[in-house]
């Protein structure tokens, strides 16, 4: 088996819900009605999957679930603890990647979120393939979120190394 592939199970832990923090980026929201739902899920079926953390504990993905494990009953049931894994990335691109495509994968996004994500790697220089490839999206739902001109936009796709400038980005977000 690939090492990689289990290192973060390897860091499981309980660790205090307060040593953990919500990241700055996440589109994801959840009605009140599915957050009493997750609850019950928990109660119902015990604690299935733990929060994605960086190494320093903010969020990558589980947000939701560290929201509910500060209600009772839950924060009394769990002695005010959550179980965390923990998941190194390369850059905030990578953490941004984790934390879209874990939620991509079981729901919906906000749309102004999403753009903001999307105009944020652009103007990291992330080309709009790797964009594509890392948050399931193509090509043409990055042009939308991008709000970029049609002209620009398709640009950055026949020259994806062109290498822009972040002022130069800028100044087109």
């Amino acid at each position: 088996m690939d090492r990689k592939m289990l290192r973060p199970l390897g860091t499981l832990q309980w660790v205090g819900r307060g040593r953990v923090k919500p990241n700055d980026y996440n589109p994801n929201k959840v009605s009140k009605q599915n957050l009493e739902l997750l609850k019950q899920s928990i109660l119902t079926n015990g604690w299935t999957l733990p929060i994605v953390v960086r190494p320093d504990y903010t969020i990558i993905d589980g947000f939701h679930r560290w929201t509910v494990a500060g209600e009772e009953p839950l924060v009394s049931m769990l002695e005010g603890k959550v179980p965390v894994v923990i998941v190194e990335h390369k850059d905030k691109a990578g953490n941004i990647y984790g934390t879209v495509t874990h939620n991509r994968a079981r729901g919906t996004h906000l749309l102004e979120p999403m753009k903001a994500i999307v105009k944020e790697l652009i103007g990291e220089g992330k080309t709009v393939e790797e964009i594509g490839k890392q948050l399931g999206m193509r090509p043409e739902e990055i042009f939308r979120l991008s709000e970029f001109s049609k002209e620009d936009f398709l640009r950055m796709m026949i020259k994806p190394d062109q290498g822009f400038s972040k002022a130069e980005f800028i100044t087109k977000i």
